[in-house]
């Protein structure tokens, strides 16, 4: 159970202050929000972000893409500025925001100069705790995501992983569910419902207000005391029951195959099955044997397929990791004449490194790769925003670099071919967009 379930007894009665390492430190404020930040005296810069642990997943199927209409409407307007104000406010002293939603949170950030700290988060801090959601607003960005949702599907490298996790989920789980929603779940939807999703679910246990650059954390922690005086986020409330699975294993469905028939020139194709939680130990040897197979222009999927065959321009090996599931699956574009050799190749790479492993040179170079994406991706005050932020919301606790260098280090020859043995060696699901009829690779 992490702290964004737990009850009011979990919430202190004053604001409680704790280093939790060298530069960063964590306020937990009396309503049960919490406040992360990472000093960085040598940058000019800060990031400030507000992170929700509520996203796609947390919604019932009418109410499907409700997480990323709020995230559109927040923006909106409050009682105090306009959506140019929020806008205009920001760009005016060079900054910039944005906003994203996943299955699992939505986040609201900001990146400024450091002397710009505090505009930053009183912007953020009204817009996510104060949003009117007045209806003429909803009414313009319901336009403006069924727009998002018709662009979506014109870009069919984006729809097939959607289509994929669908395939390994099914459309009826919150997990096999798009994100954005649909156009039949968006276009019914009313301001009341919205709102209604808004007020249950953005409360502060389930809130993360993360900060790094040249910032002081007390001075922070007043800025967002002040921000959300007054406001719902400043309120001590009990967040509503999760609806994500508590222990229980989330279903996956049996092996197939979905075509979504569309006239490209190229076609696109995703191959795999269940992968594992991000808690699982697991990870890390997962994460070497994902740019083993197709992390980088020397793994052997990039060899086998572009390198020596000249099969397809991009493909490449991913996993995406939730709370209690996740999936790991093999991209390719390709001429539609070529699907079924790269579908070949990649079927008998996957089936050669479930049964015979891979070299330890391979895993010598996949940890250098883990690591050094690692190390080089906290090079800016988002990234370190973003590293203490999501440490906070979705895994309770934050690993110093040194030791998850360290646990990527000691990750064995014999824990990657175990990862491989378990991921690889059972049938997999396909997705495929492209010029095809409907029942074209049930064969396959």
């Amino acid at each position: 159970m992490t702290e964004s379930d737990r009850g009011p007894a979990a919430r202190p009665a004053r604001a409680l202050t704790k280093t939790l390492q060298d530069g960063v430190r964590r306020t937990v404020l009396p309503s049960g929000l919490r406040i992360v930040t990472e000093s960085i005296p040598t940058t000019r810069s800060a990031s400030v972000g507000v992170w929700v642990n509520v996203g796609s997943r947390d919604e019932t199927a009418t109410m499907s893409g409700a997480s990323h209409f709020l995230e559109h409407l927040l923006f909106k307007g409050t009682e105090k500025r306009t959506a140019l104000d929020i806008s205009a406010d920001i760009e005016a002293v060079g900054g910039e925001t944005n906003a994203f939603t996943t299955k699992e949170y939505t986040c609201f950030y900001a990146r400024v100069l450091d002397a710009d700290l505090p505009l930053a988060v009183d912007v953020l801090c009204d817009a996510v705790a104060a949003s009117v959601l007045a209806p003429a607003d909803v009414e313009v960005e319901r336009g403006v995501i069924l727009e998002e949702i018709a662009m979506h599907e014109d870009e069919p490298g984006d729809e097939v992983h959607d289509i994929f996790t669908e395939s390994v989920f099914g459309a009826e789980s919150p997990l096999g569910r798009l994100i954005s929603g649909t156009e039949a779940t968006i276009s019914p939807m009313t301001r009341t419902q919205i709102n209604s999703f808004y007020r249950k679910r953005y409360l502060p246990p389930r809130i993360v207000i993360a900060a790094a650059g040249h910032l002081d954390h007390a001075t922070v922690v007043r800025l967002v005391r002040k921000a959300l005086a007054g406001t719902a986020l400043d309120t001590p409330a009990a967040p509503p029951e999760s609806r994500r699975a508590s222990g229980r294993k989330v279903r996956t469905l049996p092996v197939r195959t979905i075509v979504r028939p569309r006239d490209t020139e190229q076609a696109h194709l995703v191959l795999g099955g269940p992968g594992i939680s991000r808690l699982d130990q697991r990870r890390f040897a997962l994460g070497v044997l994902n740019n083993v197979l197709g992390g980088g222009m020397s793994s052997r999927l990039f060899q086998e397929i572009r390198e020596k065959r000249g099969l397809a321009y991009s493909v490449y090996s991913y996993d995406t990791q939730y709370a209690d599931a996740g999936v790991f699956g093999v991209y390719a574009g390709c001429a539609p004449g070529k699907v079924d050799e790269v579908l070949d190749l990649t079927r008998a790479e996957l089936a050669s490194v479930a049964a015979k492993g891979v070299t330890a040179e391979e895993v010598a170079r996949g940890k250098g790769m883990v690591k050094g994406a690692y190390v080089l991706g906290l090079e800016d005050t988002g990234s370190r925003m973003s590293r203490i932020a999501k440490s906070e919301l979705l895994y309770d606790d934050l690993m110093p670099v040194d030791e998850l260098l360290a646990r990527v280090d000691a990750v064995t020859l014999d824990d990657v071919n175990q990862v491989a043995s378990e991921l690889l060696g059972a049938p997999m699901s396909l997705a495929v967009v492209g010029p095809f009829e409907a029942g074209a690779f049930d064969h396959r």
